[in-house]
C-alpha cells in the first residue's frame, strides 16, 4: 500500500466510550498543518494492544501514525507541526513523550534514567511529571513509554510475543532500532499530553518482562 505523505492517523485501542470521547475532543482541537488531513481509528474488542495496533496500521495508508492510549489528552495544539519538524530528519523513526536514554538490563523503563514530560494522574503522584531536562530540540533514547508513540515508518508490532497489554512499547522500540531508525523525545517546555491512567495494573507485567528478556537480551 502506497503511503499518503500528507495524512496523519491517530490509533487507539478503546474499551471505554467516555475516554474515547474526551480523547477525540482534544484531537479535534489540534492545529492541522496546511495541506494535511487527519484520520482516527478506534479499535474495539482487541485481544491485545499489538493485535489492535497491527490491524489499524495495516488498514491505514497514512505515513504518520500516532498510537495513543484512550486516556491520553493532547494539550499542545501545535503537536502535529512539532512532529513534522522532527520527522524532517528521516533517520528518526519514532517519537515519544517520555523515554529512557539507556534501557536497564531487565527492560524495566523506570529503573533507568528517563527524559521527557507529561501531566499524569497516578495515585500519590498526580500533576506534572518531569523526567530529566533535554538540551536542544530533542534527545535520542533507547525506548519510549507506550502511552503516546508517533511513527513515520510502519514496523509490525510483535503480537506473536506480546499478546497482552504490557511490554509492547519497549519491544517496538527495540524493533525500530533494529531497523536502524532513531527514537527521540522532544524538548517540551510544558508537557504536550495528559495521561489520565489512574490505577496501574501489573498483573501480567512481569510475565511479559521475561518474554522480553528472552527475545532481546538472551
Amino acid at each position: 500500500m502506497e503511503k499518503e505523505s500528507k495524512e496523519i492517523c491517530f490509533i487507539m485501542c478503546v474499551n471505554h466510550d467516555k475516554y474515547e470521547q474526551e480523547a477525540m475532543y482534544y484531537i479535534q482541537n489540534l492545529l492541522i498543518p496546511d495541506g494535511y488531513k487527519i484520520d482516527v481509528i478506534s479499535v474495539k474488542d482487541a485481544n491485545s494492544i499489538t493485535e489492535g495496533y497491527n490491524a489499524a496500521m495495516m488498514s491505514s495508508n497514512a505515513k504518520y501514525k500516532i498510537y495513543m492510549h484512550q486516556d491520553v489528552f493532547i494539550v499542545n495544539k501545535k503537536l502535529l507541526e512539532n512532529m513534522l519538524t522532527i520527522f524532517k530528519d528521516n533517520t528518526i523513526g519514532m517519537i515519544g513523550m517520555v523515554g529512557c536514554k539507556k534501557l536497564s538490563s531487565h527492560g524495566i523503563m523506570w529503573h533507568s534514567k528517563r527524559v521527557g514530560k507529561l501531566y499524569g494522574s497516578i495515585p500519590r503522584c498526580s500533576g506534572k511529571g518531569t523526567y530529566g531536562e533535554i538540551e536542544g530540540k530533542f534527545e535520542d533514547v533507547e525506548a519510549i513509554d507506550g502511552f503516546f508513540m508517533i511513527t513515520q515508518y510502519d514496523i509490525p508490532w510483535r503480537e506473536d510475543l506480546f499478546d497482552g497489554w504490557d511490554f509492547y512499547d519497549i519491544s517496538q522500540s527495540m524493533e525500530m532500532r533494529k531497523k536502524g531508525y532513531r527514537i527521540v523525545v522532544p524538548n517540551q517546555s510544558e508537557p504536550w499530553c495528559i495521561h489520565d491512567d489512574g490505577y496501574l495494573n501489573f498483573e501480567n507485567y512481569y510475565y511479559y518482562r521475561k518474554i522480553f528478556e528472552k527475545e532481546y537480551f538472551s
